[in-house]
């Protein structure tokens, strides 16, 4: 089990491969039972020679090695341990490897995922207010992007009331980002989870995001929209949340509010309205 997490570790820090083929990678030295020799893995992987090219140059080199050894002693858990929760590896991409600070076992309770607009506005602020108590009282785990806006506000509301918070985050550990959520970030750690499939030193860089947001779509069991544009972050949570078979949810808003256009137009595609929090916990009933 050492050398299948020796391997993991080091293909998840692996520069100049994607998810996706790192993903391949690793169900094919599951079928082969081989974890030292990338060059084994290789056929029937479908990588692009570009990606071959950067694995074989990387695997063995000072600056994977580097890497490797600041990461090691860093807490994480791997797709084949226990902790690893079940309904991540569902998804058609899991992470292979997640570090973390704070309490992993909040991952093996019910999580609902709460995702907004960066310039959150008093209502979606008012929604959360009226939302969150109810959500914690059911003892819900709220898990959300430790963004600006309607993410920063649900991890704030939670630990105010005393509930279970978890934060995804799209750069290394020891990066707080954006850098007014430090004391945030530091909070949730302390009292929650902090999570990120980045190692350290690991910059919040813009195609980190997606990819942190398939990780938020893939923990929960119900997914909540308060606040998005036609094009934002927050509705690209939600069609990866719809493609993974995730319950997703939205709080309607104002037909003239450009902030409100992506909730609205999730609705009308067939996303549950939710107006009241006992809509939200009659989801996981």
């Amino acid at each position: 089990m050492l050398q299948v997490h020796d391997f993991l570790l080091r293909l998840s820090l692996c520069r100049g491969v994607g998810r996706g083929s790192k993903y391949r990678l690793w169900c094919r030295a599951q079928e082969l039972d081989c974890y030292d020799d990338p060059s084994q893995l290789i056929d029937g992987c479908q990588l692009t020679q570009s990606v071959r090219t950067a694995l074989l140059n990387n695997w063995a080199s000072p600056e994977l090695d580097r890497a490797v050894e600041l990461n090691q002693s860093c807490p994480h858990i791997t797709i084949v341990d226990p902790e690893y929760p079940a309904a991540l590896k569902e998804i058609s991409c899991p992470p292979l490897l997640l570090f973390y600070t704070g309490d992993i076992s909040l991952l093996k309770k019910p999580c609902l995922g709460i995702v907004g607009a960066r310039d959150a506005s008093s209502y979606g602020a008012s929604v959360l207010r009226g939302f969150i108590p109810e959500i914690v009282k059911h003892r819900l785990v709220v898990v959300s992007g430790l963004a600006r806006g309607i993410d920063g506000l649900s991890h704030q509301i939670t630990l105010k009331h005393g509930g279970m918070t978890v934060g995804v985050i799209g750069c290394g550990l020891d990066y707080f980002y954006p850098a007014e959520n430090r004391y945030l970030q530091q909070a949730v750690a302390k009292q929650g989870l902090v999570l990120s499939e980045y190692g350290y030193g690991e910059p919040p860089i813009a195609l980190h995001f997606p990819e942190r947001n398939r990780i938020i779509a893939g923990l929960v069991q119900t997914l909540l929209v308060v606040e998005a544009k036609r094009r934002s972050g927050s509705l690209i949570t939600a069609n990866m949340a719809l493609y993974e078979n995730r319950n997703v949810c939205a709080v309607p808003g104002r037909i003239d509010t450009i902030r409100s256009l992506g909730c609205n137009e999730l609705i009308a595609a067939g996303a549950k309205p939710i107006l009241r929090a006992q809509d939200l916990i009659d989801e996981f009933n």
